[in-house]
């Protein structure tokens, strides 16, 4: 299959597409940056540019994963989101329907689930942790990122409902390499690790979940997911969660405390948010690799400074699209 991948030179871009090609599929990547696995330098916003690549292209299924991100609010204004997210989508959206195309997968995110309620619980005081699963709403998005996300979901459900194409929009967790914008301790890769229990997955793991939605996303219409490593807690735990984290990574993980503190690592006092990826592995059959566990057992075999862990830490990387300047 001819698959238009979009965002190709980004983080998920660089791991999705030899993934693709692996599983026989001829991938034609676009992004505003150039990379090797991009063919094209462009940006979705260009309605006329979309509808060439998919005329010239013989363009047969469409992964979206180009977009702008949350730490793009503080590098371009609120239009920039609108143009590349939205009518990005849109473009890309209308493209497929007259290319009479089957499925569409669409990379969006856990980000436009946290509203500001959500968000208070990390400082504490909350009664319980909220269970963020494909059902949790209303949704009140915090910043324009997750405003101009949704908006395109809406339109990946309007398309399906219009023209019965399957969709798959893919609420992806964390899987960034470089430092939280907002967070400074703990450290990094502790961060990293410790957002396994409850929000974050590899970018393997994500560009996985891509191809599985490709794949197996046929005859279910439009339908939502949530991607992050499999959390070990119950939703009855979401109280205790609020009030004693480590008493419950304790009763799951008993060996987790002692092998933070060989490393100088603490385990989070309080979570205030568990996403809950079990739709993706009852519709798509498709669970990430990566857990928590596996960071233990990673930490324990020594890994140093995060080298041998199983996920992606850069303090240092940019998104190649800084230095073309323009949006994606």
């Amino acid at each position: 299959m001819r698959i238009l991948l979009t965002g190709s030179s980004g983080w998920l871009g660089r791991f999705l597409a030899p993934k693709l090609q692996a599983h026989g599929h001829a991938v034609i990547g676009l992004d505003v940056a150039p990379a090797t696995q991009t063919d094209i330098v462009g940006t979705v916003a260009d309605a006329h540019l979309v509808d060439r690549v998919f005329r010239e292209q013989g363009i047969e299924a469409v992964i979206h994963a180009g977009a702008l991100h949350k730490p793009d609010i503080v590098r371009y204004p609120a239009q920039a989101f609108v143009d590349v997210n939205v009518a990005g989508t849109l473009n890309l959206l209308e493209a497929a329907t007259r290319a009479g195309h089957e499925r569409f997968v669409f990379t969006s995110t856990t980000s436009l689930m946290i509203s500001d309620q959500v968000r208070a619980g990390k400082s504490g005081g909350a009664a319980e942790a909220f269970w963020l699963d494909e059902d949790f709403g209303p949704l009140k998005p915090r910043n324009i990122y997750g405003v101009t996300k949704l908006s395109a979901e809406h339109l990946c459900r309007l398309y399906s409902k219009l023209h019965g194409m399957d969709v798959a929009i893919l609420r992806t967790g964390r899987f960034f390499p470089e430092d939280d914008d907002t967070l400074e301790k703990p450290s990094g890769p502790n961060l990293k690790a410790n957002e396994f229990l409850n929000r974050r997955l590899t970018v393997e793991d994500a560009a996985d979940a891509h191809i599985a939605a490709l794949e197996n996303i046929a005859g279910l219409g439009c339908e939502t997911f949530i991607l992050s490593a499999p959390p070990p807690f119950e939703r009855a735990e979401c109280t205790k969660l609020a009030g004693d984290a480590r008493a419950v990574i304790a009763g799951k993980y008993p060996q987790a405390e002692g092998i933070y503190r060989k490393r100088g690592w603490v385990l989070p006092d309080i979570i205030e948010r568990v996403y809950d990826p079990g739709k993706a592995e009852r519709l798509l059959g498709f669970r990430c690799k990566t857990d928590f566990a596996a960071i233990l057992s990673a930490l324990e075999q020594g890994g140093e400074q995060g080298r041998e862990l199983p996920f992606h830490h850069d303090p240092a990387y940019v998104s190649p699209k800084e230095p073309a300047g323009v949006p994606c």
